[in-house]
């Protein structure tokens, strides 16, 4: 397995259009968020990415929404990944849409995310399946150093390990498009759904949903105790001679 770190540079795609049937996916995407963004409670919102920022959450319960993107024109905060201007636990919820695919660095950007995400907080996070007809495609030349395969594709299993490190609970984990053809999209679907769940692990996308758990630490107390030592006890009694009683011990 290769390290999730990186020291090459990866292009980042700042909107749907530069990746390749774009819309589709993002449309794949935001049918599976307008499920989810009722669920979502809270004060604040953040939509991490220009991928992340052009998916719409009007069905969403929280109001104040940023987006937080370098180039995109719709984000609202511009600032690092890596570097987020927030302080602790203060976010709600994120939305973090193929950042993963596209940073040198996906354990530090869960750290941080992890990092501002309040306790019971939520975290969407969708990407590319390696295992699957569009993974098994950027290995040829031509391919791999254009969008979307240049990026790195991470297996849903081992996101769901990273999450698990951080104390996360994958509350929904979805694997679809096992046919990643746009065109005529009605019999693909149903002939993906005909091949039965066993045909969703080789899915090209992954939607997963966890909650942050935070577990207070209490001290565990033992279920041995030591053993009592034996003093003799003092008794108070009287002894009939000449009228006089000894003194107690």
């Amino acid at each position: 397995m290769k390290p999730a770190r990186s020291k090459r540079i990866i292009e980042q795609p700042h909107s749907w259009a530069q990746l390749k049937n774009g819309q589709w996916v993002s449309e794949s995407i935001q049918m599976r968020l307008d499920e989810w963004s009722p669920k979502l409670f809270g004060y604040h919102l953040l939509k991490l990415g220009g991928l992340s920022c052009e998916l719409a959450s009007s069905h969403c319960n929280i109001q104040h929404q940023v987006h937080m993107d370098i180039e995109n024109p719709l984000h609202t905060v511009i600032a690092d990944g890596y570097d987020l201007p927030f302080l602790e636990k203060s976010i709600d919820a994120v939305i973090l849409s193929h950042q993963l695919d596209y940073c040198n660095d996906p354990h530090r950007l869960l750290r941080e995310v992890d990092r501002v995400l309040i306790d019971d907080g939520c975290l969407i996070i969708t990407g590319f399946n390696p295992v699957s007809w569009m993974g098994l495609t950027r290995l040829l030349p031509w391919r791999k150093n254009n969008l979307p395969w240049s990026g790195r594709m991470f297996t849903p299993n081992r996101v769901k390990d990273w999450l698990g490190l951080l104390n996360y609970q994958v509350v929904d984990c979805e694997q679809y498009a096992v046919f990643p053809i746009y065109k005529y999209r009605t019999v693909w679907t149903w002939l993906e759904n005909s091949m039965g769940e066993w045909a969703s692990g080789f899915g090209c996308l992954y939607f997963i949903v966890a909650r942050k758990r935070t577990y207070p630490l209490q001290p565990i107390k033992p279920h041995w105790r030591f053993k009592r030592r034996f003093y003799p006890v003092g008794l108070n009694y009287r002894i009939k001679d000449d009228g006089e009683c000894p003194p107690r011990s």
